[in-house]
């Protein structure tokens, strides 16, 4: 009986931690890059492109399940290659050299985006 209560109470914690979590409060600290960060580098570059031409682009949110290490170096942005087999358009959030970890020297993470709808 007392087992099940501790498992109840440890399931009802855990969903308030997920429902309190989002993008906005998911950032960087020491030993990780937050996804917030990673997202905002994507609007930055999106913002760019889309003062070049006719498209209009918005950001989505990148997958809340990706955890990196933290970058050491500033974030770069370019759109996904079409060569790696993506579905629909990305811009592409690279770190060239992470803090040195046992897991990764870079990486890169896909930011979902799509076309604006057009004004009439």
């Amino acid at each position: 009986m007392l087992r099940s209560i501790l498992v109840a109470a440890t399931l009802s914690a855990c969903i308030l931690c997920l429902a309190s979590w989002s993008i906005e409060t998911d950032r960087s600290t020491a030993d990780k890059h937050g996804l917030f960060e990673i997202r905002e580098e994507a609007k930055r570059f999106i913002a760019q492109e889309n003062t070049k031409g006719q498209q209009q682009w918005d950001v989505l949110e990148p997958n809340a399940k990706v955890l990196v290490p933290r970058c050491a170096v500033p974030l770069e942005a370019q759109w996904t290659p079409k060569s790696l087999g993506r579905s629909k358009p990305s811009v592409m959030v690279i770190c060239a050299t992470a803090v040195p970890n046992v897991v990764m020297n870079r990486w890169d993470v896909p930011v979902p985006v799509r076309q604006k709808p057009k004004s009439k």
